[in-house]
């Protein structure tokens, strides 16, 4: 079944909506909160919980792009699941990644307001300027927390090839919003 009409059972309230939506991205979603929680019962509940959110918002909202938008749901989930969980201890990972960020990423109190939309537009126009390559490991580490590791084991490159395109994508990115005029 395509997204279109599992987006048309969701507008109809039929309860096979949920159901196709797991049965199609349910592997998807597993494999995106266990990356980001590491904790297999806490990645399960957070899926169950971004299936009732796509209930509860799909009327009336039609995303354009089911995977994503689910998939959106289900980060906002989990994070929120870590910051719970580690409200009174830092979790190195998480950190880290928040930190490599950190110099190309605005924050929301810069002076410069943008839309979600617009940043994510802009997001994408950069993403489509990177090789295959580099876009790859950009998203896997940032969208997907993957860990280094991972990355070198899923693609079969050195530890400092992931690292150095890490770094030199992240110095592009900052390079790349500067002529979008979002300062940093």
């Amino acid at each position: 079944m395509d997204d279109d009409k599992i987006i048309e059972l969701y507008f109809a309230r039929d309860e096979n909506a949920i159901k196709e939506t797991a049965y199609i991205y349910g592997k998807k979603l597993d494999y995106l909160s266990l990356g980001i929680l590491r904790n297999i019962y806490d990645a399960n509940e957070c899926v169950n919980d971004t299936y009732l959110k796509t209930w509860n918002t799909i009327p009336p909202q039609k995303p354009t792009y089911l995977y994503a938008f689910i998939a959106k749901i289900c980060r906002y989930l989990c994070f929120g699941k870590l910051d719970y969980k580690n409200a009174h201890k830092r979790n190195f990972e998480i950190v880290t990644l928040s930190d490599e960020l950190m110099c190309c990423i605005p924050d929301k109190l810069s002076e410069t307001e943008f839309e979600d939309k617009a940043i994510g537009d802009i997001l994408t126009d950069f993403l489509n300027t990177l090789s295959e390559d580099n876009r790859l490991i950009f998203m896997r580490r940032y969208w997907f927390c993957e860990p280094i590791s991972e990355i070198v084991n899923r693609y079969n490159i050195s530890e400092s090839k992931v690292k150095t395109s890490l770094h030199r994508t992240r110095k592009k990115l900052k390079s790349y919003l500067g002529t979008e005029g979002i300062s940093i």
